[in-house]
């Protein structure tokens, strides 16, 4: 029997991570409360959240057998505050990169 992966609207997912940052409960009775198959779900969505804290944290990347494979994310991990316009500008720099690679079409 295969099993069928579950895909979560983007409000679903801050739903979930406002309700685990609220202290509401722990991330395996929120998990269980909205019928996510399992918390490293949930542990996933809310580092990706602290991250960028924005809902932009849950859209979907391509994947790795995409037309990117091999190109490595400089911008994965990295803070969203700057100290000086500089390391802005040389973030915003990194990006464009990035996306190019990924999208050479554009």
């Amino acid at each position: 029997m295969s099993r069928k992966n579950n895909t979560y609207s983007n409000e679903l997912k801050l739903e979930i991570v406002q309700a685990y940052l609220n202290g509401e409960e722990s991330m395996q009775k929120i998990a269980d409360r909205y019928e996510i198959r399992n918390v490293s779900q949930v542990k996933a969505w809310v580092k990706k959240f602290k991250e960028v804290e924005s809902i932009e944290s849950f859209n979907r990347l391509p994947s790795t057998g995409s037309v990117a494979k091999g190109v490595k994310n400089p911008l994965k991990g990295k803070r969203v505050h700057f100290k000086n316009v500089e390391e802005e500008r040389d973030y915003y720099k990194a990006q464009v990169e990035y996306l190019k690679k990924q999208y050479p079409n554009l």
